[in-house]
């Protein structure tokens, strides 16, 4: 399947991060997030991808054009200059650049790219600031198993943020006040599964999860899966830091594709020249924005 990535946003929140790069180019790591969002998807043999640009649309370009897998992997250096890398991870991946626009939302985004994924029933779309560790086959499964669903989500519970809801009752009195984590509240966690029909439901300028996803809603049409394993947004510096810090572990748990201890098999050879879950998965319908039919 096709997969859709929204990269033309200004990422305001983020900072001086964004300024200098736009966000999706924000290194997590030793490699941008978008790279870890797509090596999540090439993982499960999703590797034709459509970036949606806008903001800052050269800098992506200049990376993906400038790409060097043997700065980026281990490898041998042998005979004087031919390097022989231990692993790949770009060699099957097709890349479909697109100016969508500097000002666009995404759903405007994603009407852009409508020609790109004619002859597809079904494709894949991501924001392109969040990671996981979810199965992304049981998704698509979830999809496959209702012919009348039109969309299906990723729905999380918001663990990353650090606040509180409260509870008030007529009388403008407390009713109680609850940590966030304790709460029975879910979010969009930015992972997609659509058909070729959504588009039947968009209209010029209209955001993905308001109207359109509001018209499956009323036609009950609209799934989400609940996940509670790892999901973690980069919406701000201090997300940042706490990919970091998971990155610098060694293992990062949105790392599915990483080996489980076997030794690397020799990819074919290349010459270089210096002159160029742990979750419960529960699935249901939505039935009003924000909340989830059991």
């Amino acid at each position: 399947m096709k997969v859709v990535l929204f990269c033309g946003g200004l990422g305001l929140r983020m900072g001086e991060a964004s300024a200098l790069v736009p966000k999706p180019m924000v290194s997590v790591g030793t490699r941008p997030i978008l790279w870890h969002i797509m090596r999540y998807y090439a993982h499960f043999g999703h590797t034709e991808f459509i970036l949606c640009l806008g903001h800052q649309a050269s800098v992506i370009k200049d990376y993906f054009l400038n790409y060097n897998e043997a700065l980026a992997n281990d490898f041998v250096l042998a005979e004087g200059g031919r390097v022989d890398l231990l692993r790949r991870d770009m060699e099957e991946w097709r890349i479909t650049f697109v100016d969508t626009g500097l000002q666009s939302n995404v759903g405007e985004r994603l009407r852009r790219v409508r020609p790109h994924l004619e002859g597809d029933p079904v494709f894949l779309a991501h924001y392109g600031d969040t990671l996981t560790d979810a199965h992304l086959p049981d998704l698509i499964a979830e999809l496959e198993q209702h012919p009348d669903g039109i969309a299906n989500f990723l729905c999380v519970r918001p663990n990353s943020y650090t606040f509180h809801t409260v509870h008030l009752g007529p009388d403008q009195r407390v009713r109680s006040i609850r940590d966030i984590h304790r709460s029975d509240i879910w979010i969009n966690g930015g992972y997609f599964v659509l058909r070729q029909e959504i588009f039947d439901y968009m209209r010029p300028g209209e955001e993905l999860v308001e109207h359109p996803f509001q018209r499956l809603i009323e036609q009950n049409r609209l799934l989400a899966h609940r996940y509670e394993g790892f999901w973690a947004p980069m919406d701000t510096l201090k997300d940042r830091a706490n990919l970091e810090a998971l990155a610098e572990s060694g293992r990062p748990p949105w790392a599915v594709w990483e080996p489980t201890g076997e030794e690397p098999e020799l990819s074919d050879t290349v010459v270089y020249r210096p002159d160029r879950d742990n979750g419960t998965n529960v699935s249901g319908r939505v039935d009003a924005p924000g909340r989830l039919a059991s």
